[in-house]
């Protein structure tokens, strides 16, 4: 397989921007593995509870990694301050095995459930059902928050979705397992009610449809959270649960145990020997220019995630706005799809073709994503450009490969949806703190805005000051800047996570790993307009 060879000219200035970004990253990421803040944390802590990220750490395979997705949920997006949306996510090892873990932080608003933390539950539930790994909920929670009960509960993808997706993942043999380490109310108590296993810790954990007020309210009767939902009442009168521990350390413990005895499956494409690539990651800090305008060779990144930097390039002299080809990561083949430019017509009939391939031969597609949409004009219209892109769209959408998504610049309008955008369905998709989300550029949202009340004001007869139209457009540009960061949409759950440009290697290898425990589907086409 040939090698990229980089022409890399080492540039400071792109280097001390992309370092700011990731500082901000560090640093943000910091403040929110705190949780709820000291007072919050002493207070658990001195119930004899361990953190949630401590139970994770105790969870998992000692040295292994845990790849987190959904860290910056919730992050400025309430009046309150809910760091990780109050529950932590992600794919750890338990004996050698990747499970799905989803634990809820005490330490922020009680470990209630806010709209984002719902659907960053759901999101969890999600994964674990596209690529067949086991289900561990590390339970600790207050149940809905109840102040905004209309965004929690009634709606498909609200709270109860929750125990739908736990009766379909037990359908499918899919393994749950609930670990009750704390409250655990109200709808709540069907998390492990419905698993296949639960363990209960003696003490601190309780599980009941009601808790202690609401039954004095609704009939009269006194009675402790131990006494109506405890541990012992629980393992040894209801049958609710299956082990009672002692403390967390022996929760996670028997959970551990349980894991262990799951059957296991075999990855449906093998690892082969993983070879470094040539080049240092961290000379990707040196290639993403300052200015976003500014072009250069994808390439040169590609250069640095793949296997001995190699890539067998799929038609390299048609459509070279797109650069497609067969690659490895970590001994794993997959396609690499990477913007390098606009999309024409013929970049996107050359991705068509190429993710059809990859379809054919069962090779995982890799996205990375720089891009300001398809070319536009009268000359291109009538080349066909939006026939030839609903071919990349089309393909991108029915693909029955595991697809994964890094944003690694741009992501705008439609060349959103061909690069395999969150709509489309990646098994995993992460982005880079450097990158721009949004329908279109605040500059071009502004011109077209101004126009089209430009156009109103002439129809009535009237005119727009000039100093209004400039007010008006600044509104616009500085409304998109915002919403454009990678931080409005990562806190969104548009995406998995922001990364550090230099683990982008090593992500894409968790990712893929864990998606091989699920058999591909049959290859299926719709119609392509020709």
């Amino acid at each position: 397989m040939p090698i990229l060879k980089s022409k890399l000219a080492p540039t400071s200035e792109n280097r001390q921007t992309m370092s700011a970004l990731v500082k901000e990253l560090q640093d943000t990421l910091v403040k929110i593995c705190h949780g709820g803040g000291e007072v919050a944390r002493k207070r658990h802590t001195d119930r004899g509870k361990l953190l949630a990220r401590d139970r994770i750490d105790l969870l998992i395979d000692e040295g292994s990694p845990f790849l987190e997705f959904g860290a910056l949920a919730g992050l400025n997006t309430y009046d309150d301050e809910i760091p990780a949306a109050g529950i932590i996510t992600g794919i750890g090892r338990i004996h050698g095995r990747e499970c799905v873990i989803v634990a809820n932080d005490a330490t922020v608003k009680g470990g209630t459930y806010y709209p984002l933390t719902v659907k960053k539950h759901l999101r969890a539930q999600e994964i674990a059902l596209e690529n067949n790994l086991p289900c561990i909920y590390m339970v600790d929670s207050g149940g809905a928050f109840l102040p905004m009960q209309d965004q929690v509960f009634p709606d498909r993808d609200h709270f109860g979705r929750i125990f739908y997706n736990q009766a379909q993942l037990s359908s499918k043999g899919i393994p749950q397992i609930a670990v009750v380490m704390g409250s655990c109310t109200a709808g709540g108590a069907y998390v492990p009610a419905m698993c296949d296993q639960s363990i209960i810790v003696k003490g601190t954990g309780t599980i009941f449809l009601g808790g202690p007020p609401l039954v004095k309210a609704a009939t009269g009767e006194e009675v402790t959270a131990e006494q109506l939902g405890g541990g012992d009442l629980h393992a040894k009168t209801s049958g609710v649960v299956d082990h009672l521990a002692n403390n967390d350390e022996h929760a996670i413990q028997i959970a551990r145990e349980i894991v262990d005895t799951l059957p296991r499956s075999t990855p449906w494409m093998a690892q082969e020997t993983p070879e470094e690539p040539l080049y240092d990651a961290d000379e990707i800090y040196d290639i993403i220019p300052t200015d976003v305008r500014q072009p250069y060779d994808v390439r040169e990144i590609i250069a640095r995630i793949v296997d001995g930097s190699r890539l067998d390039e799929f038609k390299p002299l048609y459509g070279t706005t797109l650069v497609c080809g067969f690659a490895k990561i970590y001994g794993y083949r997959v396609g690499i799809i990477a913007n390098n430019g606009i999309l024409f017509s013929e970049s996107a009939l050359k991705g068509a073709h190429f993710i059809e391939l990859c379809c054919q031969r069962k090779i995982p597609l890799v996205f990375l994503q720089n891009i300001s949409g398809f070319m536009v004009g009268s000359k291109y219209e009538a080349g066909g450009i939006a026939r030839d892109g609903a071919k990349l769209v089309h393909a991108v959408a029915c693909a029955n490969v595991p697809k994964f998504t890094v944003t690694i610049g741009g992501s705008f309008g439609a060349g959103n949806y061909a690069m395999c955008g969150r709509a489309y369905s990646p098994r995993f998709m992460w982005t880079w703190p450097n990158s721009r989300i949004s329908v279109m550029g605040g500059e071009q949202a502004a011109t077209v805005l101004t126009l089209i009340r430009q156009e109103a004001q002439s129809a009535k007869g009237t005119t727009w000051p000039e100093k209004e139209v400039e007010a008006f457009k600044d509104t616009i540009r500085t409304k998109y800047e915002a919403e454009g960061s990678p931080y409005y949409a990562s806190a969104r759950l548009w995406d998995d996570g922001i990364i550090d440009p230099r683990d982008t290697r090593r992500v894409l290898g968790l990712s893929i790993a864990a998606s091989l425990n699920k058999p591909i589907d049959d290859m299926k086409f719709g119609v392509f307009r020709m």
